[in-house]
């Protein structure tokens, strides 16, 4: 599933900002792929990028690394063999805001380009 999201930019979130609360995360999950993402505690976004190997798997967490780097926005990614786990969320408010979904949508459209 590749979102609208993935084609917006990650904006950035000033400290002054309110964490989304349930019900805006709610809403933006269904933009995202739901077999990869949850929201969790209200807090932050989880994901499990299932491959058939290492190298894809690496490959994926390349790829991944690029987008942080040029989106400024960065997660926290494990990567094991066949799997990637992320953890991301917004620090400067220790919450969810609209550019971690955005973010998100963006893994899920790289990860739909591996998958090809």
């Amino acid at each position: 599933m590749v979102s609208d999201l993935a084609a917006e930019p990650v904006a950035d979130c000033s400290d002054d900002q309110e964490p989304f609360d349930d019900e805006e995360c709610q809403e933006y999950l269904k933009e995202l792929d739901s077999g990869v993402w949850d929201v969790i505690d209200g807090h932050h976004l989880e994901a499990a990028y299932e491959f058939d190997d290492f190298r894809d798997a690496l490959e994926f967490t390349y790829a991944v690394g690029e987008l942080a780097e040029e989106e400024w926005h960065h997660p926290d990614l494990s990567l094991t063999w066949g799997e990637v786990g992320v953890e991301l969320f917004t620090h400067e408010i220790d919450g969810l805001r609209k550019a971690d979904f955005v973010m998100a949508a963006k893994m899920d459209e790289i990860y739909a380009d591996h998958e090809l």
